[in-house]
C-alpha cells in the first residue's frame, strides 16, 4: 500500500496540523472501550466518496491498561510466595487482554486461575486458599483456635472468680461488725464477718480469731502466706483490725482480716452431704474438693514448704464468686500455722495425708461403686505405695474427672487426637450453655484449666501412674 499524496490545500484555521504524515495501526490490541462513543463520532455521509482526500485523524494514544480489584484482598501470606517481579495472571472472567497476547495483535482467551487474586475468607480465620488445599495446615490452624479460644474463656472465668480481692488494708478505712457471734468455727478459729470500708469501694471480709488454747502458729508459715500472690485454693490475707477500730467486739487482741468468708468447713460438708447425695454424685463432689486441694498443696511444694497436719476441720469451704449455689464449693487453705520447711528431696511430702482424706471421702460413698470410685480407689493406694507429688497427684484427679479413661491407655491409643476432639467439644459445651443463658461455674473453669494445660506427655504420666 503506498503512501497518500501530500496535501496542497491550505488548512482551516481550526483544522490541526501534523508535523508529520499520519501512520495507520493495528488498533486490535486495544480494548473497544477505548474507542470514542457513537455519540462522539462524525455522521457519515451519505452517497459515493469524495475524491478529494480529507485530512487523517492522528492516531490514539497508546494507553497503559491498569487493572482494578472489585473486593479487597484479604488473603493471607503464602506458604510458597510467586518470585519477585513475575507478572500477575488476570482474573478469570475479565475482558482484560492477557500481557503475552500483545506480542502478535491477536486475542486469545483467558487463562484459568489457580487463585482468585482475593480471598473470601474472613481474615480473623487466618487461612489462605493454600491452606484450603492443605487439610494439615487447615487442621493445624483450627486446633490452635481452639486452644486460643479455650485459653481465653479460662481466663476471663479466673477473672471473676478471683475478681474484686480486696487487697491491703489503709489507716482510711472504717470497718463494721456484722455478727455478735462467730459465723464459721474451724478447728483452730472462729470467723466473724466484717465490712470493711473505703473511699470508693467496700468489702465483705472475715475477722479471722484464733481460739483459745490452740496451738501456737509457726510465724514461717504465717510469713509465707501473707507473701503469696491471690490463688483460688489458698486463704489470702489483708492485715490486721486495727486496735480500737472496733469497740466493744467478743475478742482481744490483734485479729487478722482474711479476703474470702467461708461458710463452712470440710468437716460439717461431710456431715452434711453424706446423707443427702447419691454414691455417684458424692464421689465426684469429693474428686473435685481433693483436686483444689491438691492445686492448694501444689503451690506449697512449689515454694519448698509442706503442711505438717492436714486437717478436714481446718480445711474451709466458701461460694465461688459469680457462679451459681449448686455449684461445687470452693476450697481454701487456712491452716499456715502448721506450714514449715519441706526437707530436700521428699516432693510427696503430701501423698500420705491425701491419700488418708482421700479414703476418708470414698467411704461415704459405700456401697454403691461407681467408675470414678473405683479410680480414686485406685488412686488412693497409689498415694499411699508411690508417694507422687502434689502436681502429679493432680494430673491424676483430672484424668478421672475428664479422662482420658483406661481403656486409651491399655490399647496404646494417641493421646493427641482425644486432646484435641476434648477441647472442641468443650468449647462447644460452653457455647451452647452460654446461647440458653447459663454462667459457666468452677467445675467449668477447673475443666477448661485441665484442657488448657495438658500436653500429650502430661496426660501419659497421669495414666501410668494411675494404671501402670
Amino acid at each position: 500500500m503506498s503512501s497518500p499524496p501530500t496535501l496542497t490545500e491550505t488548512p482551516a484555521p481550526d483544522a490541526p496540523t501534523w508535523p508529520t504524515q499520519p501512520t495507520y495501526g493495528n488498533l486490535g490490541e486495544v480494548r473497544a472501550h477505548l474507542l470514542p462513543s457513537k455519540a462522539c463520532r462524525p455522521p457519515r455521509k451519505s452517497g459515493p466518496p469524495s475524491a478529494d482526500p480529507q485530512p487523517l485523524p492522528p492516531p490514539l494514544p497508546k494507553k497503559t491498561l491498569s487493572r482494578t480489584q472489585s473486593l479487597p484482598s484479604h488473603r493471607a501470606p503464602s506458604r510458597s510466595p510467586a518470585p519477585e517481579r513475575q507478572p500477575r495472571r488476570p482474573f478469570l472472567g475479565s475482558h482484560s487482554v492477557d500481557e503475552r497476547q500483545a506480542d502478535d495483535g491477536q486475542a486469545r482467551p483467558a487463562c484459568p486461575l489457580a487463585e482468585p487474586p482475593f480471598s473470601s475468607l474472613d481474615t480473623s480465620l487466618g487461612l489462605s486458599w493454600h491452606d484450603l488445599n492443605c487439610p494439615e495446615d487447615t487442621r493445624a490452624v483450627l486446633e490452635a483456635r481452639q486452644l486460643e479460644g479455650l485459653r481465653t474463656v479460662h481466663s476471663r472465668l479466673e477473672a471473676r472468680l478471683l475478681g474484686g480481692h480486696p487487697g491491703p488494708c489503709h489507716p482510711g478505712h472504717s470497718f463494721r461488725l456484722l455478727d455478735s457471734s462467730p459465723y464459721v468455727e474451724s478447728g483452730d478459729a472462729l470467723y466473724y464477718r466484717m465490712v470493711r470500708v473505703g473511699d470508693e469501694s467496700w468489702h465483705l471480709l472475715a475477722a479471722k480469731v484464733s481460739k483459745s488454747g490452740a496451738e501456737e502458729p509457726r510465724p514461717w508459715g504465717l510469713e509465707l502466706q501473707a507473701s503469696l500472690p491471690p490463688h483460688l485454693n489458698l486463704q489470702g490475707l489483708c492485715g490486721l483490725v486495727p486496735e480500737g477500730a472496733l469497740p466493744g467486739v467478743p475478742w482481744t487482741g490483734p485479729v487478722v482480716l482474711a479476703a474470702e468468708v467461708p461458710e463452712r468447713t470440710l468437716t460439717q460438708w461431710l456431715a452434711e452431704v453424706g446423707t443427702r447425695r447419691r454414691p455417684a454424685e458424692l464421689a465426684w463432689a469429693a474428686a473435685l474438693l481433693l483436686l483444689q486441694l491438691s492445686a492448694a498443696l501444689e503451690q506449697l511444694e512449689a515454694r519448698g514448704a509442706a503442711l505438717a497436719e492436714l486437717r478436714p476441720e481446718n480445711l474451709l469451704l466458701a461460694a465461688p464468686r459469680g457462679c451459681a449455689a449448686a455449684g461445687p464449693p470452693r476450697l481454701l487453705l487456712a491452716d499456715f500455722g502448721r506450714v514449715h520447711p519441706q526437707p530436700p528431696g521428699a516432693p510427696g511430702a503430701h501423698a500420705p495425708q491425701l491419700g488418708r482424706l482421700l479414703r476418708t471421702l470414698l467411704g461415704l460413698a459405700a456401697p454403691s461403686a461407681t467408675p470414678l470410685a473405683d479410680g480414686l480407689e485406685t488412686l488412693a493406694a497409689r498415694l499411699a505405695r508411690s508417694r507422687p507429688s502434689a502436681a502429679q497427684t493432680r494430673g491424676a484427679l483430672r484424668a478421672l474427672l475428664w479422662g482420658p479413661g483406661p481403656e486409651l491407655h491399655r490399647q496404646g491409643a494417641l493421646l493427641g487426637p482425644w486432646l484435641q476432639v476434648r477441647r472442641a467439644l468443650l468449647v462447644l459445651h460452653l457455647a451452647e450453655r452460654a446461647s440458653g443463658g447459663e454462667l459457666p461455674g468452677l467445675e467449668d473453669w477447673l475443666c477448661c484449666e485441665y484442657l488448657a494445660e495438658a500436653t500429650e506427655a502430661s496426660l501419659s504420666h497421669a495414666l501410668a501412674l494411675l494404671w501402670d
